[in-house]
């Protein structure tokens, strides 16, 4: 599952939606839904994630929250390190040979990190980040 299925799945039970209802209205078919939802699709598209946060009548942070999760939704990713130190190359190709085995926690403690180096190079993106906790601290949207 990807995040941005996991967080349709949840938007969905949180108001008794089924897919089949959902991809009606969004004029997909339910097919397509269940596996964006289990990240058999790639990314969603800017346009579908729109009509996503139409149809839940999602605003502000949780919309914003809903495209941040849309474009970290690719099942398959690539990293291309060319110009990149060997560390960053070495590091990238361990992870990609770890990551099926790395529990919550140590996943947790990498997107920790991550973010943390995120903020020291954009400033703001802390302030996006607490603004999301705060407004949600017990779940992602």
């Amino acid at each position: 599952m990807t995040p941005f299925g996991e967080a349709v799945r949840r938007l969905r039970a949180e108001r008794g939606v089924t897919q089949r209802q959902m991809a009606s209205a969004l004029g997909v078919s339910p097919a397509y839904l269940s596996a964006l939802e289990h990240g058999n699709r790639s990314e969603p598209s800017w346009e579908f994630i729109q009509r996503v946060i139409g149809y839940f009548n999602i605003i502000w942070d949780e919309a914003e929250e809903l495209q941040m999760l849309g474009g970290l939704s690719r099942p398959k990713v690539t990293i291309d390190t060319s110009g990149l130190s060997p560390k960053a190359t070495e590091i990238a190709n361990r992870l990609a040979l770890a990551i099926g085995h790395l529990d919550g926690a140590a996943l947790e403690q990498i997107g920790a990190l991550i973010e943390a180096s995120a903020t020291r190079m954009d400033p703001s993106a802390s302030d996006r980040m607490a603004r999301r906790r705060r407004k949600n601290p017990s779940r992602r949207l």
